[in-house]
């Protein structure tokens, strides 16, 4: 198993990106699949239709997501913990993002499929929202 850690700044505030992340219709608009994202401690995530799924362990408003994560192509029964830290930059976002128990055969897939299905996402969203 493998651990990943990403650092990535975003041209927006916390609550933004905590919200696009959290809220199923602003998550269904960033990947372009159907999301359900539970914003209860407990509750069930589903992302890129049935592709992803888990639940969240820990949630704090604009600030921190904790939580276990699997994809279907994964061995039966496997979680990964991701966690989402928000860190306020003057008029920006540093998002410290870290991945656990990553299967070692996906890991760079899985790696790769941050930057290009959520970062750089992401960071296009924010900045036309600006605009």
């Amino acid at each position: 198993m493998k651990t990943m850690i990403q650092t990535i700044i975003f041209d927006a505030a916390p609550h933004d990106i905590y919200e696009i992340l959290m809220d199923s219709k602003k998550h269904s608009f960033l990947t372009g699949d159907k999301a359900v994202i539970s914003r209860k401690e407990g509750g069930k995530i589903k992302a890129y239709g049935d592709y992803i799924e888990g639940k969240n362990l820990k949630l704090v408003q604009d600030k921190l997501i904790v939580q276990s994560w699997r994809a279907s192509d994964w061995p039966k029964g496997h979680y990964s913990t991701i966690t989402f830290k928000f860190k306020k930059d003057k008029k920006k976002t540093i998002l410290i993002f870290s991945q656990e128990d990553i299967p070692e055969y996906f890991y760079s897939k899985i790696k790769q499929g941050w930057i290009d299905f959520y970062w750089n996402p992401l960071k296009y969203m924010t900045k036309q929202t600006k605009n």
